[in-house]
């Protein structure tokens, strides 16, 4: 099939959900052809798998009997994604590459290439749907919600939306699996990738270390005692348990320690006992600017469901937009380990409304240090 007789260019990564994604629009008629994107440059480590996702690519598409198409994205990639990423992490922040890689390659470079090749829309593995109504391309979860990734699509618009289609949108995982295995697809099998491509298998620690050198500081409680040291706040997130390395403290009982709060400019990392531990929660939230899906929010005040986490539970929470863009967001219970660069999305039911990078929080020990600081 020659470039020009494909309507439909489907984004075809190696693994077995776009495999599927091209298999269900073939067999539904669609004139197709794929195109695997490189998105990350051989570092030479051997822990990126995208020349092994490149030849599953091809294998797929001689199975399905379709065109592919290469394009080597790793330019923008770095400069769209990758610097943010790192600037984020300087800052002390926990960035979401998967929303802006989706934003700037996936839904940008990704749909430009396939009209230059002459097709109408694009496709992806996506677990999402898209649907018109009055006029407005609506972004709306998943069937199968424990799969669902509107959450890292909530910075598309409408011109994407309306040139994009999500084949699995409607289907469970189980199903699509067993899909790829009736047609005897080379990924049937295939593991799900998970993480980030450039961090890939290797520790996520000595990654980031290539790139923003380690100052090791004090480990502190919240009342200030030093109970250890770490090896650069920018390591870590809010929550997190893991890498931690305290041993049995004095004075202290046997109890697993948590990320609560973060001083970049001190250089000091604090923790404490307790998954819930009263300085991770928090009620409020500020943002930076919003993306609204049907480019514009419902009103300046309104009620919805939120996330601040992928595959968090549906939350309740009042929004108000300010007059620069922000959002100001109440929750109708305290959240846990809400954090700042992480992706605020929000839901009317099973419509994407549109969302924003998390700033500030009213967390304990953000406060204290944002009060400190001023």
């Amino acid at each position: 099939m020659s470039a020009a007789q494909a309507r439909t260019i489907v984004g075809m990564s190696g693994g077995v959900d776009s495999s599927v994604a091209a298999l269900h629009l073939r067999d539904a008629g669609e004139p197709i052809a794929g195109l695997f994107m490189q998105n990350w440059a051989d570092d030479g480590s051997g822990d990126c798998r995208a020349e092994d996702d490149r030849r599953d690519a091809v294998a797929v598409s001689g199975r399905l009997g379709i065109q592919i198409h290469f394009r080597d994205f790793s330019g923008e990639y770095w400069a769209g994604v990758f610097e943010h990423f790192l600037a984020e992490y300087a800052a002390g922040r926990t960035p979401n590459p998967d929303v802006l890689c989706n934003r700037e390659i996936k839904f940008k470079h990704f749909l430009d290439a396939a009209r230059d090749l002459g097709a109408q829309y694009i496709a992806t593995g996506h677990y999402a749907r898209v649907e018109a109504s009055a006029g407005r391309h609506l972004l709306l979860r998943a069937v199968d919600r424990s799969k669902d990734q509107s959450y890292f699509l909530h910075q598309l618009g409408q011109a994407q939306l309306a040139a994009t289609r999500f084949p699995l949108g409607g289907l469970i995982k189980r199903d699509v699996r067993q899909m790829a295995l009736d047609a005897g697809l080379p990924t049937a099998a295939k593991k799900d990738s998970t993480g980030i491509c450039f961090i890939g298998e290797r520790d996520f620690r000595e990654f980031l270390g290539r790139y923003l050198p380690a100052r090791e500081g004090e480990m502190r409680t919240p009342d200030g005692e030093v109970i250890g040291r770490h090896s650069g706040v920018f390591y870590f997130t809010l929550g997190q348990r893991e890498g931690l390395n305290i041993g049995g403290v004095r004075g202290f009982e046997a109890a697993p320690w948590y990320v609560v709060g973060k001083d970049v400019a001190g250089n000091v990392l604090y923790v404490d006992q307790g998954a819930d531990s009263p300085w991770l929660q928090s009620h409020a939230l500020r943002s930076e600017p919003a993306h609204w899906i049907a480019g514009a929010p419902p009103s300046a005040r309104f009620t919805c469901t939120a996330q601040t986490r992928y595959r968090q539970h549906d939350e309740a929470c009042e929004v108000s937009v300010r007059e620069d863009g922000t959002l100001e967001v109440r929750f109708a219970r305290p959240q846990r380990a809400v954090t700042p660069g992480q992706s605020l999305v929000l839901y009317d039911g099973d419509v994407c409304l549109g969302g924003a990078v998390i700033a500030t929080t009213d967390a304990p020990l953000e406060e204290r240090l944002k009060a400190q600081a001023a």
